[in-house]
Formats: structure tokens, C-alpha cells, sequence
């Protein structure tokens, strides 16, 4: 593979002779680093701030995303780890009724036993990051509307992406700083992705629901893959003579953990926060979004649930959905009480009149910034008229994986008939493979059972919704008009998803991926009722899909003047919102008092899994691990104990500013080691993907000593340790 020079560009407006960040805020670009020097020697980092800059050296170069997870090598030959929660999908692939990775585990004793996990899984090695605001915002024409904005920037994003890619990179370009910034990110991706060990459900996800998001925690989220390449030791598909991957750079895992006081790191991808949101939008959220998310993920939970007990394979089937709907309901929840009881929202809005004040009481200010955030409250205005018809319609392919295709597929026949760099994306020739993958993947969850039941519950919403916001080509096809009694509206829809689905074949994968080079007649003429539902539904499609691209070019106008008043208001080295690229935060191990009167200690033992084992559900830990448990309070020794603890620690707190996409960041120490994997964060605190909270947030890692401790002296996997260099 052709070598790329890292290249880093810095942002001079935001970080020359800037006042350094306060607290622990910031999801930082690792080329920012460096300017945090000092306030990481304040913290004791004796360390090269550098390093973290350097994507191809030590540590970072051993980070790799799993798309929508992170994740790190840890051995010479391909080891990776990461969490739990995020191999859900590998076991659910390898699962079947008669044997149930997601609650029995699995481990490997020998390469030959580690088992693929499926098609469409990736590791990604980011290998370069530089900027290229020029090449996308460069010599843009004075005169454009909103919607040939789009245009211009979404065809040099385009043109952008490919030229990286003609090194054999996999490539995106990314908006940082609300558009004000773009930077292009290369990556190595690895094919080939296997499953190596995975603890029990009563170990990996041990408190289950009950305990998400929560403190007090005392569960092993950690599992390991294992990357393979062909024998030329570049990416290959899978194949059985593939061999480990070789990475130049491996973590290595600390036996001494983490304490009380100490700095650590956390370097991942982070996928979404919305700190710079204007008040409007995170209004919008908090008095209608999150209420409404809330309440579908119980209706959804509650229904999926009951369909589970069905049998064995349903129960497999609906697992991971299930799980996914109850952690995002957890947060959601978390997130709506931080905004409203906890005063974010209203704190929002102070911030926001401070900026309006400051941009008010100068000309000069009142000239460059004074228009744009009313503008910015007009397009949110302008969301807010047809937002339950959108959300409604979006939901019908989120509900119906067969209808989301049914809708790919005709999008995809249409969109074939352009140049490469005319289509839209998602549908360009270098995402034609991973379409593929994904329909094969998709077989292995796939019930029309399922299907069903989700899409009955949408169509109902989407028969309650008002006059002047109802989806006209789902009202035709079912028959239905504004103010149709609940009765007769369900009665119509039961006898309409009685046909769609019982005549469609698009529950047969080779039928689905028969269709791929098909043309928008042929679609048409096959005579398939979910295809049918779909091709009907397109025009709205496009109509809210054209009305998304105006809305992004005037996006891309205004927000930019929004940061650049923001951050000249604010004067300091800021960090962007998390967009998924590779990011370093930093903070110390500590403790909180969340409420008057009480306070967490920022490290659990092993005891505390037995003092809430019940031998049911959510707290049913594994006998041999209750067996290791009780040796230790007996007496015997072991490397991974704490002497301070007096016992081997479990999960620990820290200060460390992160969210969902830096579920198996590694969190290191001083020395670049491996001293846990950060998993979650506090419900009291998870606000602050909205506005940051200083005093309050923190973060939960496992403790690298429980999971050797678990790995040697309760599952057996002393070979892995040993490859690990763990002696």
C-alpha cells in the first residue's frame, strides 16, 4: 500500500494564543493536543503531547474503529479489544437455539476455532487526517442559492473522497466546527474480522437494564475479535487462508489498572454530540424529540418482548433490537431529566442570550453575526411544521428492514443510470459491496413476524396523524383518511400487512440481492407488494429528501458565522462536536457526589458482584466466577488484586468527557498502557452531549485487572494473556 505522510493542519483561529480549556470538557482532534500541554502538566503528564498527533505511531496508531464502536490491538498477531456490548452482533450471527453465544459466551481455544463474524464487518485503522476546507469552501461563487450550495459542497466532498481513495484507502470527508472546517480522514480497512472471546452474558453485560447507565457497576464489558488479512498481508475478504494482521503498533494491557487520582486518556471515536446546537433546536428536542423517543422505545420494547417469547429463534432474532431500544430509551431519559429538572435547557438559553448580547453591543459584531441566529430559529421554525409526518415516515423503514430495502433497491435502480460522481452518496459504486453485505447480514435477524409487528405500530401512527401532515400514498394503499376511528383504521391495516407480507419475496436473500442491477420498470413490473409500498412511497421521499438538501445550504451558509461568532465570543481553545472521527480525552480517576449527601467511591471490587447475584436474570453470574470470587475472600492471592482495594476492582470512574462511539476506547495511562476500556457514562450526567456539565459528569471503564482476572482464573483463557504478554 502506497505510505501517506500525516499531515496536520492547525487552526489557527482557534488555538493561537488561546486561553487553554477549563475542566475536563473536550473530545479533542488529536492534533490539538499538543496545545493542552500545559494544562496536562498541571495534571502531571510527563509525557510527549506530540505523540497523540502522530496517528501512525504509539499509541494511536494501535485505535481502530468498528464502526459505531472502538476498539485496539493489543498483541503482535491481530488481537483486538473491546467491549461486550459491541460484539452483540458477532454473537448474535454465530447464535442459534441450540446454542446461544449471547448468553453463554464463547472463546476459542485455537485460531482455527475463532469464529467469522459475518459480512459487512470492518476494522478500521484511521492512517491520515488533513485538512481540506479549501478544496471543499474554496472560490465558492458569491451568488448561490441554498439548495446549489448543497450542490457544490456535496460534489467536492465527492471529488475529495475519491481522489484519497485512489491509494486504496477508504476515505470520507468530514465537517468539523457546524461546517466551518473539513477535514479528510483516510483509513485502512480490514475485512476479515473474527470472534475470539466473548465472556457470559452474567459477566459481559452483568445487571443488565437495571444497572445501564448507572453507579454503582460491576459488569466485564470486554470481548476480543481478532483481525486477519491475506497472505500479502493486505486487506482480503474472508477466507480460510487468511492470516492474523500484523499491526505496527499494539497496546500493551496494564496488570496494575488504574487508581484513585490518576491521569488517564481515552482515545476513540466518539459518535454525536450537539454542544453547539442553538437553543431552538435543543428546545425542539426537549419539549417534543426525546419525549416522543421515549415513548416509542417502551411501545417498541414492550411489543418486541412479548413477540420474543414465541420461541428460541425469535428470542435470538429480536435480542440485539431489543437491548439497542432500551439503551437509547435509559439515555433518552437520562438526557430529558438532565435538560429539564437538572436546568440544562434553561442554562442553554442563558448561554445563547449572552452570545446575541455580545454580538448586539458592537457594530462591527452586529454587522458580521447580527442576522444569523434569527435565521438559523427560521429553518427551525420551518422543521417544526412537518416534523411528525417526517419522523413518521422515516419510522416506517426503520420499523420494516424489508421495506427499507424494497426502498434501496429502487433508489439504487434510479440512481445506476448517472456518472459516478451525479448519484446521491449512499449509492455510490464504492458502497455498492457494503449494500450487498448488508442485505446478507441482515438475513441472519430477518422475521417477517417481526416486521409485521413493528410495521402495524407505525401505521397506526401514521393513521392518527393530523390533516395537514398526512402521508397521502400510505393513506391510499390503506385506505385511510384523516379521522378514521382507531378501529377501523387497525382493522384496515391488518388485512393490508396480511398481503404484504405474506405475498412479498423479498424475505428470500437471493431474491433481494437478484435485484440489484434490476431498472426502476423492472421493479415495478415484479409484481412485489412490499416493493410496491415502496416505489409508492418515493415521491414523498425525494420531496422531504430535496427540502433536507435546501435546509443543509443554508446550513452551510449560516451555522459557520454561528461558530465564528461562538468561538471569538468565547476566546479559547475549543473542541468541535464529536462527528465519529478519532478523538483524545483526558480527565482523572474520581469519585462524585451526585446528590446531597451522598457520594461514589470511583472503584468497585468483585465483591460487590456477589453481593448482587440473585441466580436470576440480570444478576446470574456464572458459578465458577462466584467460586473465584469466594477463593479470594478465603485467602488466595492473585497478580490482579488491589492491595489498597484489597481485592480485584471491577469498574472505575473517571472525569474523562465521552459518549456513545467511544463504547471500547482503550483508556491509558501516563505510559500509553492499557489500564480499561470505557463503556458508558452516569445517567445523572448524559445531558451533557448538550451542554457539558464541569462538576458532575463522568465516565465508566472495567478495570484491565478484572478483566485478566476473569480471563485467567475464571474463563480460561490463559493462552490469550500469554499472547497478550501477560505472565
Amino acid at each position: 500500500m502506497k505510505s501517506r505522510r500525516v499531515l496536520f493542519t492547525l487552526l489557527p483561529a482557534l488555538a493561537l494564543g488561546a486561553t487553554l480549556a477549563v475542566g475536563d470538557e473536550g473530545m479533542w482532534m488529536p492534533q490539538q493536543i499538543p496545545d493542552l500541554a500545559a494544562t496536562l502538566k498541571t495534571m502531571g503528564f510527563q509525557g510527549d503531547p506530540k505523540a497523540f498527533a502522530d496517528l501512525t505511531g504509539h499509541p494511536m496508531g494501535a485505535v481502530v474503529s468498528l464502526g459505531g464502536c472502538t476498539a485496539s490491538f493489543v498483541s503482535p498477531e491481530g488481537l483486538i479489544v473491546t467491549n461486550h456490548h459491541c460484539v452483540q452482533g458477532s454473537l448474535q450471527y454465530n447464535s442459534t437455539p441450540e446454542r446461544n453465544l449471547l448468553s453463554d459466551g464463547f472463546l476459542a481455544k485455537t485460531r482455527a476455532e475463532e469464529l467469522w463474524n459475518g459480512p459487512g464487518s470492518r476494522v478500521s485503522v484511521t492512517v491520515s487526517v488533513r485538512e481540506v476546507t479549501e478544496q471543499v469552501l474554496g472560490k465558492m461563487p458569491a451568488k448561490l442559492t441554498d439548495r446549489e450550495r448543497y450542490a457544490l459542497i456535496d460534489r467536492r466532498v465527492k471529488e475529495q473522497t475519491a481522489a484519497c481513495e485512489k491509494e486504496g484507502l477508504r476515505c470520507r470527508v468530514a465537517s468539523f466546527f457546524q461546517g466551518l472546517r473539513y477535514y479528510e480522514i483516510a483509513q485502512m480497512e480490514i475485512q476479515d474480522v473474527r470472534l475470539v472471546y466473548a465472556p457470559a452474558a452474567g459477566i459481559g453485560n452483568f445487571g443488565g437494564e437495571t444497572d445501564n447507565w448507572q453507579w454503582p457497576r460491576h459488569v466485564g464489558d470486554f470481548s476480543f475479535y481478532r483481525a486477519y488479512v491475506g497472505k500479502d498481508g493486505k486487506p482480503a475478504a474472508f477466507s480460510k487462508d487468511n492470516v492474523p494482521y500484523a499491526p505496527k503498533h499494539h497496546l500493551r494491557v496494564s496488570p496494575q489498572g488504574a487508581g484513585p487520582g490518576e491521569l488517564v486518556f481515552v482515545a476513540g471515536y466518539p459518535g454525536f454530540t450537539a454542544r453547539h446546537q442553538t437553543f431552538a433546536q435543543v428546545k425542539d428536542l426537549t419539549e417534543w424529540g426525546l419525549p416522543r423517543s421515549v415513548r416509542r422505545a417502551q411501545e417498541q420494547i414492550a411489543i418486541l418482548t412479548e413477540l420474543s417469547k414465541e420461541g428460541k429463534d425469535l428470542e435470538i432474532k429480536a435480542a440485539t433490537r431489543i437491548r439497542g431500544l432500551n439503551n437509547g430509551l435509559t439515555k433518552n431519559k437520562g438526557v430529558l431529566e438532565g435538560l429539564v429538572k437538572g436546568g440544562m435547557l434553561g442554562q442553554k438559553e442563558a448561554s445563547e442570550k449572552e452570545l446575541l448580547a455580545w454580538i448586539a453591543a458592537d457594530p462591527m459584531r452586529q454587522k458580521d453575526y447580527g442576522d444569523v441566529m434569527p435565521a438559523l430559529a427560521a429553518i427551525q421554525a420551518e422543521v417544526e411544521k412537518t416534523r411528525e409526518r417526517d419522523a413518521t415516515f422515516s419510522a416506517l423503514y426503520a420499523a420494516s428492514p424489508l421495506l427499507g430495502s424494497a426502498s434501496n433497491l429502487y433508489r439504487l435502480s434510479r440512481e445506476r443510470a448517472k456518472k459516478d460522481l451525479d448519484r446521491e452518496g449512499e449509492f455510490q459504486e464504492r458502497n455498492w459491496a457494503r449494500m450487498k453485505e448488508g442485505q446478507q447480514r441482515m438475513q441472519r435477524t430477518l422475521d417477517a413476524r417481526i416486521d409485521r409487528a413493528l410495521l402495524r405500530y407505525v401505521m397506526l401512527e401514521a393513521a392518527g396523524l393530523p390533516a395537514a401532515q398526512r402521508i397521502a400514498a400510505l393513506d391510499q394503499k390503506l385506505g385511510l383518511t384523516p379521522g378514521t376511528p382507531k378501529e377501523e383504521a387497525q382493522a384496515k391495516i391488518e388485512k393490508f400487512l396480511d398481503g404484504l407480507l405474506k405475498e412479498s419475496k423479498l424475505i428470500e436473500e437471493a431474491y433481494r440481492l437478484s435485484l440489484f442491477e434490476a431498472t426502476p420498470e423492472a421493479l415495478a413490473n415484479a409484481k412485489d407488494p412490499v416493493l410496491e409500498l415502496a416505489i409508492a412511497l418515493a415521491p414523498l421521499d425525494e420531496e422531504i429528501r430535496e427540502r433536507s438538501k435546501t435546509r443543509q445550504g443554508a446550513l452551510a451558509r449560516l451555522s459557520p458565522r454561528a461558530m465564528k461568532a461562538t468561538l471569538a465570543q468565547k476566546g479559547g481553545l475549543v473542541a468541535p462536536d464529536a462527528n465519529s472521527t478519532l478523538r483524545v480525552t483526558f480527565g482523572q480517576v474520581k469519585g462524585v457526589s451526585p446528590k446531597d449527601g451522598m457520594a461514589y467511591l470511583p472503584q468497585t471490587t468483585v465483591s460487590g458482584v456477589a453481593q448482587k447475584h440473585t441466580g436470576k436474570g440480570e444478576f446470574n453470574a456464572p458459578r465458577r466466577q462466584l467460586d473465584a470470587i469466594k477463593a479470594l475472600a478465603s485467602g488466595k492471592t492473585t497478580p490482579f488484586a488491589d492491595a489498597k482495594l484489597g481485592s480485584v476492582p471491577v469498574d472505575f470512574l473517571s472525569t474523562v468527557d465521552t459518549t456513545g462511539g467511544n463504547s471500547g476506547s482503550p483508556t491509558l495511562n501516563s505510559k500509553g498502557e492499557l489500564v480499561g476500556l470505557l463503556f458508558d457514562g452516569t445517567y445523572d450526567t448524559v445531558a451533557s452531549d448538550y451542554l457539558f456539565d464541569p462538576v458532575n459528569t463522568r465516565s465508566i471503564h472495567v478495570d484491565s485487572r478484572y478483566m485478566l482476572w476473569v480471563m485467567s482464573e475464571v474463563d480460561g483463557a490463559g493462552h490469550l494473556l500469554h499472547e497478550m504478554g501477560i505472565r
